[in-house]
């Protein structure tokens, strides 16, 4: 695999530690920084980013497409007078990541972006890390439900969760062109309830309904042998990722 790629831990956290490595240096440094098993992924470079959430009841014979987000990446734009440090400081999302993108960008911060010019400052696709997620349920249409279908059946006992994905334009995406980087189940949310704007009365109705659909999938899979995760069982995973992120703040 050639550089740059993409490093992740195999304990999925809203971006934590997830990081585009470029050169040996950066990769020496995230391997004496990381206390977990990690995964190395190539890095996927398609223009647009979609979290596709699909649900399927296994007592139903094929399942469908509830949630499209697609995801706008935390950038400024330049206007030939202003520096980088100003620019971020006067964007609202911007600003709320400081502290990492003066380390990020320290040597850039006094440079003036020509005017127009689009400077993307993260490129991982995580609120928290700025990104803005935008309501695109228009693109849900029984071919996309389809097309989910075929993939999610290739995997053995999956019925619930959000496919995180890259294409190059939203008619690849309907044709079924893209790359998936990861498949996120009962941990992750849909998506686009995160539009600005959008009203917290609806998402916390779409979250009821989300959470109804996990019991009933979890009653049905328990009812056919599937035993239910124990308390013990909780804790030790809860107890295993506090360690693995005890002494890092990325």
């Amino acid at each position: 695999m050639n550089y740059p790629f993409i490093c992740k831990p195999d304990i999925g956290e809203r971006g934590w530690m997830v990081k585009i490595i470029h050169n040996p240096e950066e990769l020496r440094e995230y391997c004496a920084t990381i206390h977990s098993d990690f995964l190395v992924q190539e890095l996927i470079k398609e223009r647009l980013e979609f979290g596709v959430f699909y649900v399927h009841h296994p007592q139903e014979p094929i399942g469908k497409v509830t949630s499209i987000v697609s995801k706008e990446m935390l950038n400024v734009v330049g206007d030939g007078i202003k520096t980088l440090e100003m620019l971020i400081k006067e964007n609202s999302r911007a600003k709320l990541q400081w502290k990492k993108l003066k380390i990020s960008y320290k040597h850039r911060l006094g440079e003036v972006i020509p005017k127009g010019e689009k400077l993307e400052l993260v490129s991982i696709g995580n609120h928290c890390l700025g990104t803005k997620f935008l309501n695109n349920n228009h693109l849900i249409s029984p071919k996309l439900s389809n097309l989910f279908a075929g993939i999610a059946s290739q995997i053995e006992g999956f019925y619930f969760g959000r496919f995180d994905l890259r294409a190059e334009t939203i008619e690849d995406l309907e044709n079924g062109i893209f790359k998936v980087m990861e498949l996120n189940g009962c941990g992750s949310e849909p998506g686009h309830i995160y539009q600005p704007g959008a009203s917290i009365f609806s998402g916390w109705a779409v979250l009821l309904n989300h959470w109804h659909n996990i019991y009933k999938i979890s009653l049905w899979n328990h009812q056919n042998g599937v035993k239910y995760v124990s308390l013990r069982e909780g804790l030790f995973y809860l107890k295993k990722f506090k360690k693995a992120t005890a002494k890092i703040s990325i």
